[in-house]
């Protein structure tokens, strides 16, 4: 049922929680959860410029390529989470965002059917963001997101949608035959903050155990099996979502 996947792709956004170095610091005081799991993981670099608007920017340009790249039964190709085709990715993406980040009051159109035009159910998911991200007001909106607290949009987004949407752009890559590279500084980043909760992901059930990887392979391939994906194997890999 519809409602059932929502909740499985809430406790998979919550999982998936984690550091997002172009927050500041101070805002991973609500985080009662993962103040300590993050403990090891330095907060204090505030030397980017990177926004979280411009990150999300650059993350959803790279899934809108490989969607609009994907053409006829590229759809129905197997997925690299278990039991889901390309499709289902999109899916994911557009029930869970909006049962989330929609608890801010910000809304979310739904008129676009996934099974019907899987390219543009996610456009319009992503506009959504983006048009939240760049308005002030809405981006500093605090709301109650679960188990991080009270948070922003804005880090709502930077904390739960970037990770989520960067690693099914490798998964929407890997099904369908398409260039898997995703932006290293963030993959970079995303393995630092995620190795230090890496006992709580696994008890999530959301994540299949880590893929073992040559030590000296790049952050890339290391992050994508640090999320339970072969990145040297077939489409079949043990990522749960």
């Amino acid at each position: 049922m519809r409602s059932d996947r929502i909740a499985a792709n809430r406790a998979h956004a919550e999982a998936s929680a984690t550091y997002n170095p172009a927050m500041d610091a101070r805002s991973l005081k609500p985080l009662n959860r993962l103040d300590d799991l993050l403990a090891g993981v330095d907060t204090t670099d505030d030397t980017t410029d990177d926004t979280t608007a411009e990150r999300f920017r650059r993350i959803a340009a790279g899934f809108t390529e490989r969607a609009a790249a994907v053409s006829g039964d590229g759809w129905l190709r197997a997925a690299p989470c278990e039991g889901w085709i390309a499709r289902d990715i999109v899916r994911h993406l557009v029930e869970w965002v909006p049962a989330v980040i929609g608890q801010s009051g910000l809304t979310f159109a739904s008129d676009i059917s996934v099974d019907v035009d899987p390219v543009g159910a996610w456009t319009q998911l992503a506009d959504t963001l983006r048009a939240a991200l760049d308005d002030p007001t809405v981006a500093a909106r605090e709301f109650d997101a679960g188990p991080p607290g009270s948070v922003t949009v804005e880090f709502a987004i930077g904390m739960m949608v970037l990770g989520d949407v960067l690693i099914h752009t490798w998964d929407l890559a890997r099904a369908t035959g398409q260039d898997e590279y995703i932006d290293t500084a963030i993959a970079s980043e995303m393995l630092v903050g995620m190795q230090p909760i890496d006992d709580m992901l696994r008890a999530s059930g959301q994540y299949g155990p880590k893929v073992a990887v040559p030590a000296d392979a790049d952050d890339q391939t290391k992050l994508i099996a640090f999320t339970g994906r072969n990145p040297f194997g077939p489409t079949h890999a043990s990522a749960n979502r």
